[in-house]
């Protein structure tokens, strides 16, 4: 099926409706269709998700729970997000059952990328950030690409760009292996770090995802592979035959970034290239970032490779990737709570955790740090419990809540008492002098920050599922 609403006719209206459609993918995928001329509608369950703006704004009809009847009699394709499946969810078993052409979010992702010059960006963290980093680059420098990122972009109009190029931009999901599905022209490869034990029973299953992913990258296409990581440098060169491209930190590779600074909440740093640019010099020079944290330095160098490589100017470069101001949920200030910052992110991963509370730390220096951990899959929980309670040692105070479930994970052998219990033996084990609560529900975290705040504190509401809600109350006053 080619999803392209150009090639059908102009008097026919094409409607896709879409179940779970307030997913991040999913909402990256109607606003994409709703931009090409698609009329789009959808349902998810009744509760506020971070994505409702971004829908909201589109003008697009959401069925607020799933009920069969929900499906327009005259739909041309059903897409279903694989988070509800046929014996759970009404809509999925109509769908599937019915003569309409119906796709799983995946399927329908892959409709359209491999039609395109697909630029895949993956790894186990810095997706979302790096996908609208180099779109924003891409799109000022004129390349007019589209671009699909899983999260709001203030500086986009929503979750993506839609351009007239044959370029397309995307922030690809590993879950569920959903990158066998892709045929990528060129990918950029953050990291791999072990997640989402529930689907990869170990470590070697969740890196072999993104190995296979590298060997589908054509002679012509490109790699561009972060060599801080290790796993990164054991694995490219033996599995990718297309032109690989490195940058690192850290280590030697085609870009590195070096003499690194803080100056009034900027980065600055310098970048040399084993790779020669127009001007024939491997000295880059000096480069400014707006977002903080050593691991925004990692992501900026990404996306100065991938952008030097698709032909942009270096002076473009240097101008875009200043401006650029970062994604919704990650390190994002919502406001202030009687003189409190109150910041939302989505870390939701040991490594997630400590690189943006790293950040925090660097930017608040002085101030009293107090995180609210919400917990996100009860088996990611259990498998990476030892680093989680490593994760949180900068801050001054942490709060974790109840564990937020998944559709397809409704409970589990563990609980968040017993991360709270193995934070506080490795606090007692290091003599670290840190403030720790349990605290089940948002409402009551809700209650609890409006009483204990103090100005110039530094509130981080932290995790993938709704805690964010904790701080859009608390910023409303």
């Amino acid at each position: 099926m080619n999803l392209n609403p150009t090639n059908y006719c102009k008097h026919r209206l094409k409607k896709i409706y879409m179940i779970g459609i307030k997913g991040v993918g999913m909402t990256m995928l109607a606003q994409y269709f709703s931009t090409k001329g698609f009329i789009v509608s959808g349902s998810d369950v009744n509760e506020k998700f971070m994505t409702d703006e971004v829908l909201e704004k589109l003008k697009i009809k959401v069925f607020k729970d799933f009920n069969k009847n929900n499906i327009p009699k005259d739909a041309d394709l059903i897409i279903y997000s694989t988070a509800y499946n046929a014996e759970h969810n009404e809509e999925v078993a109509e769908a599937l059952a019915s003569k309409i052409k119906t796709l799983t979010y995946a399927n329908a992702l892959s409709e359209i990328f491999n039609k395109k010059h697909g630029i895949a960006v993956v790894g186990s963290h810095g997706k979302t950030t790096v996908t609208a980093w180099l779109g924003y680059v891409l799109w000022n420098a004129g390349l007019d690409p589209s671009i699909m990122v899983g999260a709001k972009v203030p500086q986009f109009t929503g979750a993506t760009l839609t351009g007239k190029s044959n370029y397309l931009v995307i922030e690809a999901d590993e879950y569920q292996n959903k990158l066998k599905y892709l045929q990528p022209k060129a990918v950029i490869l953050n990291n791999i770090d072990y997640d989402h034990p529930d689907f990869f029973p170990t470590k070697k299953d969740y890196k072999n995802v993104f190995i296979e992913f590298i060997k589908k990258i054509p002679i012509k296409g490109f790699l561009i592979a972060n060599y801080d990581d290790v796993l990164i440098r054991k694995n490219t060169k033996v599995n990718c035959k297309g032109e690989i491209i490195t940058y690192a930190i850290n280590q030697d590779a085609d870009y590195i970034a070096y003499d690194i600074k803080t100056i009034n909440n900027k980065q600055y740093f310098k970048v040399k290239s084993k790779i020669k640019n127009n001007n024939n010099e491997s000295e880059l020079k000096d480069f400014s970032i707006q977002l903080f944290g050593r691991h925004n330095i990692s992501n900026a160098l990404a996306v100065i490779a991938a952008s030097i490589k698709l032909g942009v100017e270096l002076s473009k470069i240097k101008k875009f990737l200043k401006e650029f101001l970062g994604t919704t949920r990650r390190l994002q200030v919502l406001g202030k709570f009687q003189g409190a910052i109150i910041i939302d992110d989505y870390a939701h991963h040991p490594t997630e955790i400590k690189a943006s509370l790293e950040a925090l730390r660097q930017k608040y220096n002085k101030q009293k740090i107090t995180v609210v951990f919400h917990p996100h899959t009860f088996t990611r929980t259990k498998i990476l419990l030892n680093d989680f309670a490593k994760s949180f040692i900068v801050a001054n105070n942490v709060i974790i809540l109840d564990i937020y479930g998944s559709s397809r994970e409704k409970q589990g052998k563990v609980h968040s008492k017993d991360l709270l219990n193995k934070l506080r033996i490795i606090n007692n084990k290091l003599q670290i002098k840190q403030k720790t609560r349990y605290i089940p529900a948002l409402k009551e975290c809700e209650a609890y920050l409006r009483k204990h705040i103090k100005k110039e504190d530094v509130v981080v509401l932290m995790g993938a599922g709704d805690v964010f809600r904790v701080g859009e109350n608390l910023v409303r006053q």
